[in-house]
């Protein structure tokens, strides 16, 4: 199952109502469609990673209301996955046991959170790493262990804030196409936060641009690329152009 999120006159002011307050983001109004791979950009301060936040349920907005598939997001769950800048990974689990840790607790069997174990670490590409520690890994490894462990959770939606930020740039190429044949594997709503505007042309069905604090949607630009993607399609006149505009 996947999931839409709508946010619905959304804004957000810290200390609202005192001396100090701060409003960051104002009249948010967007639409997350079921399925879809959507990247927001904007300067650092604008406000992304806290919209982020409150799709997460970390936080509630002091105005308006954000809603997935029509219920009043309240708090976590695990229909919503988040996958933060920096690894979150548990340094006294390994690969394999960090990967079906959701399930675990939920309560599943050991024969299927050895499938789970399995089909996930095949997939972020960590063959032969399952049962090695954190401290053994790469960065770009801890990543992908961070995002097995969200994936096999099975969310409906999947968020991401800057997750390949740290990365070099030949790691993070690397990531952003393990990303996406993840999803066609187990799509999912994904919301991605970031600064790059070629990961966000290369990733996403469209991009939403917002404006310096009080973040506001400047602008949202539909992707109509080809997929799957592929690496060849970043020098071409099409990808080009898209980047220019945006």
């Amino acid at each position: 199952m996947m999931s839409a999120i709508r946010v619905d006159r959304l804004t957000h002011t810290f200390g609202k109502g005192t001396p100090s307050a701060i409003t960051v983001l104002d009249d948010i109004d967007i639409t997350f469609e079921s399925g879809s791979f959507n990247a927001i950009v904007g300067t650092s301060g604008c406000g992304k990673s806290t919209l982020l936040k409150m799709m997460a349920g970390l936080f509630e907005p002091s105005d308006g209301r954000m809603t997935l598939d029509g219920e009043v997001i309240r708090g976590t769950d695990r229909r919503r996955g988040m996958v933060f800048q920096q690894d979150a990974v548990f340094p006294w689990m390994t690969v394999a046991r960090n990967i079906s840790y959701g399930p675990r607790l939920r309560g599943a069997s050991a024969a299927e959170r050895r499938l789970v174990e399995e089909k996930w670490v095949d997939l972020v590409g960590l063959g032969g790493f399952a049962y090695r520690w954190p401290r053994e890994l790469s960065g770009g490894m801890r990543k992908r262990v961070d995002l097995g462990r969200v994936y096999a959770n099975d969310p409906d939606v999947l968020l991401m804030d800057e997750p390949f930020g740290a990365l070099d740039a030949q790691t993070k190429k690397r990531m952003q196409s393990d990303l996406l044949q993840a999803w066609s594997e187990s799509p999912k709503t994904v919301v991605f936060v970031m600064h790059d505007l070629e990961e966000a042309i290369f990733l996403a069905d469209q991009v939403i641009v917002m404006s310096a604090r009080p973040g506001r949607i400047r602008h949202v630009e539909p992707i109509d690329l080809t997929r799957p993607r592929t690496g060849d399609m970043r020098p071409a006149d099409e990808f080009i152009g898209i980047k220019r505009k945006l």
